[in-house]
C-alpha cells in the first residue's frame, strides 16, 4: 500500500470552465499529481515536501489579472493515508469511442468489441481520464504501429506504449523521470500481457534510436526542450505524436517543431487541449 504526507490545495473557480483545464495545466507544471474536480471546486494533490508556497502565491496572482474570473483557495495538510484506496472509489472506466476501454483491475470487464487495457495508476499520470490522453490513445488507432520500434516519452502508467503493442509495436522503450512511474508502466505492462516494454529511469538524454513512432504527452515547456531530439531520434518519414498542451499554444509548438526538420500533418483537438502529429522528412 501507498502511504505518505500531502498538501491538498482546494479552488473555487468562478466560472469553474475553462478555468479548471488552464489551473490544471499549470499545477502540472509544478508537481501536483493528481486532480479531482467537484464543480465549482477543483482540488489538487502533491507531495508536502515539493510544495512551494510562494510559488502557487505567484501563480494566483497571475491568474487573478485575468477579466470575469474569481479564484479562492484554501490549503491542508493531509495526514498519512491509503492513497491506492483513495484513486479505487474514485476511478471511473474510459472509453475512447468504440475503440478502447481503460480499466481499472477491480472494474469487471464487460463485453467489448474494441482494445481493453487495464491501468492501476498509482500516482502516474496516464489512466485516459484527461483529454489529453485521450486525443494521443484516439489517434494511434489510424497509425500503422505493425513491427515497429516506438518510443513513449514520459510514460507514466504505460498506458500509450501497453496500446502500443497491442497495436502490433514490437518493441517499445518506456522512460520516465519518476521512479515510482517507471515501477508502475512495468507493472501494468505485466497485468496487460505485454512482453516487448521495456520500463526505464531517465530524460531525453539517456534514450538511445532509432525510433519508427514516438510518443509523448508531456508539458508545453519539456517538449519544446525535447524537439530537437526527437528530430534526431526518429527514423526518415518517422511519426512524432504530441500533446500535454493547449490549442493556443500549437502554433508556437509547429514552428519549433518544423525548424528541426519536422514536417506538419495534423492537429486534433478536445475541449481546447490539443494533439499535434508531425513526421521526420
Amino acid at each position: 500500500m501507498l502511504f505518505m504526507d500531502y498538501i491538498e490545495v482546494e479552488f473555487n473557480l468562478a466560472p469553474f470552465n475553462p478555468w479548471n483545464e488552464v489551473l490544471v495545466a499549470y499545477l502540472s507544471e509544478m508537481d501536483f499529481e493528481s486532480f479531482q474536480e467537484n464543480e465549482p471546486s477543483l482540488l489538487a494533490y502533491i507531495q508536502k515536501p515539493f510544495f512551494n508556497q510562494n510559488s502557487l502565491f505567484e501563480l494566483l496572482e497571475k491568474i487573478n489579472q485575468q477579466e470575469n474570473l474569481s479564484i479562492n483557495f484554501k490549503i491542508n495538510s493531509i495526514q498519512q493515508q491509503n492513497w491506492n484506496a483513495l484513486w479505487e472509489s474514485q476511478f471511473e472506466p474510459v472509453f475512447v469511442d468504440e475503440q478502447l476501454q481503460i480499466l481499472a483491475p477491480f472494474h469487471e470487464k464487460k463485453a467489448f468489441l474494441g482494445q481493453t487495457i487495464f491501468i492501476e495508476p498509482k500516482m502516474s499520470f496516464g489512466t485516459g481520464h484527461h483529454h489529453t490522453t485521450f486525443l494521443m490513445c484516439k489517434e494511434m488507432f489510424e497509425i500503422d504501429f505493425k513491427n515497429k520500434k516506438v518510443l513513449d516519452m514520459g510514460s507514466g502508467t504505460g498506458v500509450l506504449a501497453i496500446l502500443a503493442e497491442k497495436l502490433g509495436a514490437n518493441e517499445i522503450s518506456a522512460f520516465d523521470i519518476e521512479p515510482w512511474s517507471v515501477e508502475n508502466c512495468a507493472d501494468n505492462a505485466l497485468k496487460n500481457n505485454c512482453f516487448n516494454i521495456i520500463s526505464s529511469l531517465g530524460d531525453i538524454d539517456e534514450v538511445k534510436g532509432p525510433f519508427d513512432i514516438i510518443l509523448a504527452n508531456i508539458n508545453k515547456n519539456v517538449l519544446k526542450g525535447h524537439i530537437s531530439d526527437y528530430s534526431r531520434l526518429l527514423n526518415p518519414n518517422g511519426i512524432l505524436l504530441l500533446s500535454g498542451f493547449f490549442k493556443t499554444d500549437s502554433e508556437e509548438l509547429i514552428e519549433y517543431a518544423e525548424s528541426n526538420t519536422l514536417s506538419f500533418f495534423h492537429l486534433k483537438e478536445k475541449e481546447g487541449w490539443a494533439m499535434l502529429e508531425f513526421k521526420k522528412y
